[in-house]
């Protein structure tokens, strides 16, 4: 499964990329998201509960940053299994632009192998949840960043 997206975010680049860098931030965001932590400057793990159609499974995964341009860039790399839900593993590239001292679009570009049951539920079924995690994620990490700037 490939995705890729664009979200203005309406903070600073330094500030979007604190956020993105920062366990409690990602933890409040992500969707099922149970437990997150760093295990180095580098790696995540991380325990997420997730419904994908009939399939609901809790996944536990290692996430890796790598090619890390602060603040500008880097890529995620990991691998999650949900048992006998079944496996997801891939990576993404993030890219923050500042399109003004506060605005900064946040670019994605998402590959993702998933099998198991949940790769037998079929393309669109994945796609459409994917997406709405997506668009979950951003709404969640939008406002989290919001309430940072709002905060000091």
């Amino acid at each position: 499964m490939q995705m890729n997206d664009s979200q203005r975010i309406p903070a600073s680049q330094e500030k979007v990329w604190a956020a993105l860098n920062d366990p409690a931030v990602l933890k409040q965001c992500i969707p099922g998201c149970q437990s997150l932590q760093m295990s180095s400057p580098t790696e995540m793990a991380a325990t997420v509960v997730l419904k994908v159609g009939p399939v609901k499974a809790t996944f536990g995964g290692r996430v890796t940053l790598s090619d890390l341009d602060p603040p500008n860039s880097y890529r995620i790399t990991g691998e999650g299994s949900g048992g006998i839900a079944g496996f997801a593993k891939g990576g993404a590239t993030v890219t923050l632009i500042s399109e003004s001292p506060n605005v900064t679009v946040l670019r994605y570009e998402v590959d993702v192998q998933i099998g198991g049951k949940l790769g037998q539920l079929g393309g669109r079924l994945i796609d459409s949840t994917a997406k709405k995690l997506a668009a979950e994620f951003f709404t969640a990490f939008g406002n989290a960043v919001l309430a940072a700037e709002a905060a000091e």
